[in-house]
């Protein structure tokens, strides 16, 4: 053999060797692609709906963390404890937590994050407004609540207490003079498409609207498994023939959870795709404008409720149960809850009392339902003909999500009607009352009833103010009677998530029974395992 042929076969087993290599490097790397509606928010201080929450619940770290029944458990904080009259918690944390930047997490930060997300006042804030008096510094790892009065389901509120970096974010404010001289736009700008966080991901690319790219962080203070995804991407896609192609070529892991039964059953028939269906904790309402003609008159309002056929309703979406009530069926809600149900003698008994009886051709209700949903122009069409037969014209309206959030930010903007998804944000009843109906709430997308009633405001703080859980509970069975009688939404089902998923190379623990019943937490990718290998036999 020449030296010329040797050469040559030489470099030959030299680039094999290197494709070989990339080969398992790539098949090593495990990828998560999960489809999404946007906007997704991922600045803890504004962020709250589901895509937002999820992608923060692997970005960031809390002080405890859900089990499988929703219990919290200690994460960041070791371990706390509670004064006798019920208004002061004290967490110690643990040293040696570090931010993506390397430095290390303290109970500055925590004081930080809170104080940062108050005086922000958008996102989950409601959830702390009014109740915490001050967050105090005890030393490096010790960080005190004190609370304006007792506050009962305060440890899962801290699910939504997502620890920033307080030297990045501070590092980075524009001088808006937003929040006073010295914070500027608080961050708000960079954390738009940046993160500060220390959870088990960190943002690689965010080209907004468009996705989100997560890449595992190497040195989480936590053992992640091996199988873990390095990237878990979030894709702002729901339209169902993409969605399909995406599932069929093993460009995407999970669907979004918004796909219809008829595109559900369509994924369940590619090869290697599975569905997932668990409960949600979240509620399905259609919630109505209280304060604009011709919905603020309680009779109208009722005559919708006994109107509506909820049954066919419940049909619509698989795994679905009918609403007991304004809640979901989690910890403190009342199962003997007064519940309408379709009736039309009484929905025109009630209709004939209203003030607008004699005027009906004089409105149009409008109901915005969101495009990134199509099974929300099933229900839209649903009542649109419920109404007709009590002569009340309604006028369906396809609405992006984003248009949807804009508009519930002002009274003068909000429509009639909005089609609206609501889980807990915590798995306690309060979470949707006060989200829901308490005044806090008012001028987000979780409001669009803009109630703004003192008596129930006060029902609520004395409820959530409650420590011993069963005397909580039943105060939350009050709130929930005087709700209904308000007749604020047409509460139409208990929602179940959803979802396709490539069962053969995933192995998503929601899916398997082991779902962490809080919103948001459904997709944290440190507990996903991934088989790329198992991938590239099916594209074979």
């Amino acid at each position: 053999m020449n030296r010329k042929v040797m050469i040559l076969m030489l470099c030959l087993c030299i680039i094999l060797g290197m494709l070989a290599s990339l080969t398992s490097s790539t098949m090593a790397s495990g990828k998560l692609r999960a489809a999404f509606a946007w906007p997704t928010y991922i600045d803890p201080a504004v962020g709250s709906d589901e895509s937002s929450k999820i992608a923060m619940s692997n970005l960031y770290d809390t002080l405890v963390f859900p089990d499988t029944n929703g219990n919290p458990l200690p994460h960041v904080a070791e371990s706390w404890e509670i004064s006798p009259d019920g208004l002061i918690w004290t967490f110690y944390l643990r040293s040696g937590v570090k931010f993506h930047d390397g430095s290390e997490l303290t109970a500055e930060d925590v004081k930080f994050s809170m104080d940062r997300l108050l005086t922000i006042g958008e996102g989950l804030a409601y959830l702390f407004t009014g109740k915490i008096k001050e967050t105090v510094v005890a030393d490096k790892y010790t960080v005190v609540f004190h609370t304006e009065k007792p506050f009962g389901p305060f440890l899962s509120t801290l699910f939504n207490l997502y620890i920033v970096n307080k030297e990045q974010v501070m590092a980075n404010i524009k001088k808006t003079g937003l929040y006073g001289e010295d914070l500027g736009d608080y961050g708000k700008d960079y954390l738009l498409t940046q993160d500060v966080g220390s959870g088990a991901y960190m943002v690689k690319e965010f080209p907004l609207e468009e996705y989100l790219l997560m890449s595992k962080n190497p040195n989480y203070w936590l053992d992640i498994d091996p199988n873990a995804p390095d990237e878990f991407k979030m894709i702002g896609v729901t339209e169902p023939m993409t969605i399909r192609t995406m599932m069929s070529r093993r460009e995407l892991e999970i669907s979004d959870k918004w796909a219809s039964a008829e595109t559900l059953q369509a994924l369940s028939e590619i090869k290697g795709v599975n569905l997932a269906s668990f409960p949600a904790g979240s509620m399905y309402y259609l919630s109505i404008n209280t304060k604009e003609p011709p919905t603020d008159d309680i009779h109208f309002r009722k005559a919708m409720a006994w109107a509506f056929d909820y049954d066919t309703a419940v049909k619509l979406f698989p795994g679905a149960t009918r609403a007991q009530g304004p809640t979901s069926s989690i910890a403190g809600f009342n199962p003997n809850a007064f519940t309408y149900h379709q009736d039309l003698d009484k929905a025109m008994e009630e209709l004939m009392q209203s003030k607008y009886y004699n005027d009906l051709d004089k409105y149009t209700v409008e109901l915005f339902w969101t495009s990134e949903v199509p099974d929300q122009e099933k229900i839209a069409l649903l009542i649109m003909s419920n109404m007709s037969k009590l002569g009340i014209k309604l006028k369906p309206i396809k609405t992006p999500w984003l248009s949807v959030v804009e508009s519930a930010s002002s009274l003068e903007t909000s429509p009639h009607i909005i089609s609206l998804f609501c889980g807990a944000r915590y798995p306690e009843v309060s979470s949707q009352l006060e989200g829901r109906y308490h005044s806090s709430s008012v001028k987000t997308y979780l409001q669009n009833e803009w109630l703004l009633d003192p008596v129930l405001d006060k029902m609520i703080e004395d409820a959530i103010a409650t420590i011993d859980r069963d005397k909580r509970f039943n105060k939350y069975h009050e709130v929930i009677k005087y709700v209904m009688e308000l007749c604020p939404s047409i509460f139409v089902l208990d929602y179940a998530n959803n979802y396709a998923y490539q069962s053969e190379y995933v192995d998503w623990y929601s899916a398997q029974g082991d779902d962490i019943p809080v919103f948001g937490y459904q997709l944290v990718a440190r507990f996903i395992k991934v088989f790329p290998e198992k991938r590239v036999e099916l594209l074979k």
